[in-house]
């Protein structure tokens, strides 16, 4: 789910990377997260920039039986999708399409590819208890690169101020559309300590982790669900939620890809 909770946005938003400041930032209702708190799979990428899909080959974006983008992902295997529980806990398999090597989504860069098979994580059932993880099995298999998954001895990746790197085709604001391009953005790790002090119980040590400016500005958002949270050639985390896009104090949180890459591994 990512960034805020949003609770006039569908069940599952997607985040997306933004621009702060050039488009006008929505009021969030409550401070509090609702039952169910608001994904990112609404959004773009906040202060954000576009990137180049031969510089990361292994993102895709999810597409709905109308094409129509509606979270992101990873490939962690020639045939294997990593992606947010929210994004796909409710669709069938065979309705949901994984778009890879397409930068512009108005483009016929790419490869549409279909999905046999949706695993979601046994102990998901709302992304504020963590196993927000989901993995999907690909009709066909794809010559693309993948990314390769932070494993629970890479501590050092999940330090305090690490500059990561967020991906998606989110909003570029709170209100905003989804982006017609892959962007990207620079964030740095916020420790456990920090993030628990912001989130209180809604955060979950070693289920999560969080990244974010401390003044805001830089985020995933709505749309952007399901995408990737990187560090050097590996992905550490997938956008799952926050509190509205970019905003000061409030760093977004992601499910913590070394905590379940024993069981996302089982998958292949």
């Amino acid at each position: 789910m990512r960034r805020g909770l949003w609770p006039n946005l569908p069940a599952v938003l997607f985040v997306t990377l933004a621009f702060w400041g050039v488009l006008p930032t929505a009021t969030v209702a409550t401070e509090e997260p609702p039952s169910e708190p608001n994904t990112a799979s609404a959004t773009p990428i906040v202060g954000g920039k576009p990137a180049d899909i031969d510089q990361y080959p292994w993102v895709v974006y999810l597409a709905d039986s109308r094409g129509e983008q509606f979270c992101g992902g990873a490939l962690i295997a020639p045939d294997k999708v990593l992606t947010a529980a929210h994004c796909v806990v409710d669709r069938r398999a065979p309705r949901v399409s994984v778009v890879a090597g397409r930068a512009d989504k108005n483009s016929r860069q790419g490869r549409v590819l279909g999905v046999t098979d949706s695993w979601v994580h046994p102990d998901y059932s709302t992304p504020y208890r963590g196993a927000d993880v989901a993995v999907l099995t690909l009709r066909e298999t794809t010559s693309r690169s993948v990314v390769k998954l932070a494993a629970p001895s890479d501590d050092g990746l999940y330090g305090d101020n690490t500059e990561a790197t967020v991906l998606g085709w989110g909003a570029r604001s709170e209100e905003g559309q989804n982006s017609d391009v892959l962007r990207r953005a620079m964030v740095p790790v916020v420790g456990d300590a920090e993030c628990a002090k912001i989130y209180d119980r809604q955060f979950v040590p070693n289920a999560m982790v969080c990244a974010g400016h401390p003044d805001g500005g830089v985020d995933a958002c709505q749309g952007d669900s399901g995408g990737p949270l990187v560090v050097g050639n590996k992905i550490i985390g997938i956008v799952s939620w926050g509190v509205g896009c970019a905003r000061p104090g409030k760093p977004g949180v992601y499910t913590e890809v070394a905590a379940y890459a024993e069981r996302i591994r089982a998958r292949f």
